[in-house]
């Protein structure tokens, strides 16, 4: 709750700093930082439940119903997928996009991102931890009101994982 606080803080802080010695804040209603790191700390709080191991991910995945959100790029997502996903790339999330795509909020919906998979550094580059693409689909399907939102959790093996992939790079290729 105290970190909660501070970042608000900051927040707060940084909405009110002044433009490049300009003296006078930059006002833009369509970013609002405060509210950004708000929402962020509660999807954090409410992401914490939603984890999932590799077993877990696989039977969710399978169930009727399950929309599994890769929100990579296009060109990774291309060369291998997690078999069964659907490709929204995060810079495309928008409410048109998710509601063309997923219009029933309460459908469960399984991610999983670049920092899941080792050993295939082309189609899953690893992150900084802190900038994990996981955190920020799940922060932004939070904020659109998706709640039912479940993250593959540990770090697996690309070329070991029992969880089925697809795409132009195959099995045996991300097996070397």
């Amino acid at each position: 709750m105290r970190r909660t606080r501070w970042l608000a803080a900051l927040a707060l802080a940084a909405a009110h700093a002044t433009a490049a010695g300009q003296g006078a804040p930059i006002a833009n209603p369509a970013i609002d930082a405060a509210a950004h790191l708000r929402v962020a700390a509660e999807a954090t709080r409410h992401r914490e439940a939603r984890r999932v191991a590799e077993d877990a991910f696989i039977r969710m995945s399978r169930e009727p119903g399950t929309v599994i959100l890769d929100a990579r790029s296009r060109e990774r997502y291309d060369e291998l997928h997690v078999r069964g996903a659907v490709n929204l790339p995060f810079p495309d999330i928008t409410a048109e996009s998710l509601g063309g795509l997923v219009p029933d909020k309460g459908t469960r919906i399984l991610i999983y991102c670049n920092n899941n998979f080792a050993h295939a550094p082309g189609p899953f580059p690893a992150k900084l931890p802190s900038a994990s693409l996981n955190l920020s689909t799940f922060a932004a399907l939070y904020d659109y009101g998706y709640r039912n939102v479940y993250e593959l959790g540990p770090l697996l093996d690309a070329r070991t994982t029992r969880i089925s992939f697809a795409g132009t790079r195959t099995v045996a290729a991300r097996a070397r």
